[in-house]
Formats: C-alpha cells, sequence, structure tokens
C-alpha cells in the first residue's frame, strides 16, 4: 500500500459526517499510527484431559481490548507446562512425506485413509508421529516402511523447508516437517497397526487432478498435489533456499 493511497483513504475518511465517524475515526487514527492495539493475553491453561497422544485445554484469555474470554485447544504435549505457548519453541509432532515414486519420477505416494472425525476416507501424504528421540529423517523412514513397505529415499537440501510448520493453529499447536524425496520397492502393509484402516495409491498426474475435483484431500495434500500435476521436476523448489525468492 503506497503512502499516497493511504493518504486518499484518510482523506475520504475526514469527510464522513460526525454521527457516524466513530469507527472511521478509529480506522484513520490506526492508519496515521496513532493507535497502538494491545497483543491478546494467555492468562491462564487448564489441562482437560490426560491422554497419550492428544489432550484438550482450557485457556483463560484477555482479548486485544482487554475483554476476558475461554477459549479451547488441542495438543500433543502431555502436559500444559509442554505447550508451545509456554515454551515458546516449536517442536515437531510429526513429519509428513512428499515422495515421488518410480525412475521417471511420474507418481506420488498416497494414502487413503479411513478417519474417524470424517466417518469417511480422506487422501493423505503419507505421515506419522516423530518418537521420542528420533530424528525427523528417521521417523519419515521408519514410517514409509510400516505403512507401505516401500523403501523412501530422503531429499535433505537444507533449503529450510524441511522445518516444523503448524498444521491448523486456530485449534492445535502441532507441528510437522515435511520430508521430501522418492520411494521404490513393493507395497506392503504387514506393518499396519490394527487402528489404521488405508490403502496405499501411486497417483500419476491425472488420476491427482481426479482426486483434487473429486475426493476428500487433507490441505497439504491438496497442496502438493497442485505442485505434482503443474511442475515437470516438483521437487526443483527444493534447490532454493527458503526465503531467496523464485527460480
Amino acid at each position: 500500500m503506497t503512502k499516497g493511497f493511504i493518504e486518499r483513504i484518510i482523506g475520504t475518511l475526514d469527510r464522513i459526517p460526525a454521527p457516524s465517524s466513530k469507527g472511521a475515526d478509529r480506522i484513520k487514527n490506526k492508519m496515521k499510527g496513532q493507535i497502538s492495539e494491545k497483543m491478546a493475553e494467555v492468562d491462564r491453561v487448564s489441562q482437560v484431559t490426560n491422554n497419550r497422544f492428544l489432550n484438550y485445554y482450557e485457556l483463560n484469555t484477555t482479548d486485544r481490548i482487554g475483554n476476558h474470554k475461554k477459549y479451547y485447544m488441542c495438543s500433543r504435549r502431555e502436559s500444559a507446562e509442554k505447550l508451545d505457548l509456554m515454551t515458546g519453541v516449536d517442536r515437531p509432532d510429526g513429519v509428513v512425506m512428499f515422495a515421488l515414486y518410480g525412475e521417471d519420477r511420474g507418481r506420488v505416494v498416497l494414502v487413503h485413509q479411513y478417519r474417524y472425525p470424517l466417518g469417511a476416507y480422506i487422501y493423505e501424504l503419507l505421515a506419522g508421529l516423530v518418537e521420542e528421540g528420533e530424528r525427523v529423517d528417521e521417523a519419515a523412514l521408519r514410517e514409509m516402511q510400516e505403512e507401505t513397505g516401500l523403501e523412501f529415499h530422503p531429499v535433505l537440501s537444507g533449503s529450510g523447508y524441511e522445518r516444523p510448520f503448524y498444521s491448523s493453529a486456530g485449534m492445535t499447536d502441532e507441528s510437522c516437517c515435511m520430508v521430501f524425496g522418492t520411494a521404490g520397492g513393493t507395497i506392503s502393509q504387514s506393518g499396519l497397526e490394527d487402528t489404521e484402516q488405508l490403502d496405499v495409491v501411486l497417483a500419476d498426474r491425472q488420476e491427482a487432478a481426479r482426486i483434487l475435483r473429486e475426493e476428500n484431500v487433507a490441505a497439504n495434500c491438496a497442496f502438493m498435489l497442485m505442485n505434482f500435476i503443474s511442475s515437470a521436476d516438483p521437487l526443483a523448489f527444493l534447490h532454493q533456499r527458503a526465503g531467496e525468492g523464485q527460480l
């Protein structure tokens, strides 16, 4: 937004009649830098559940204008003291794998998995939790072997794209690292746990486009499928360090 554009907006707001100008004055003053709103705060955290893989927390909060409210979140953390909002540390809970399959890298490894919250199947990238003391790349190799039987060959570029990213920050502090690479071998599901109900799918670009149009798809999977169908080399971006612009 240019300075001239902002000045034109402020000039327009100045001409709004007084009886209805309270909101306009606030916008005008904020654009002039005369209002500095307080950042919302978490005052207290109460743990509601005590489960192994996922817990529910109640937050007592103060919003940006001083109102006190309750907010609810879930987390992979086993106690309130370990929540990201308490530690300030983004520690990855899980790992997500984007794996191209075949010598020509013409297919992508997906899972079509039943999810209880949906009561339905959804297409996802292969993913799993990082165990205590386990490196992210080790978790990726283990999860690929357990859930698909395939051998995973990570491309660790050091580009910054493999760092943890939050999955749905409005409801959880869960974050995952994404590991990129290639996969080979024969599909086997002998390592699946009883709670896992999924099929392994090796999708080419035509099938990936159909999945995007017609099926339930996880958000991170959808973004990577868009990259897959639109790029001759879906891993090319790894050769560019994050924050350095376009290739």
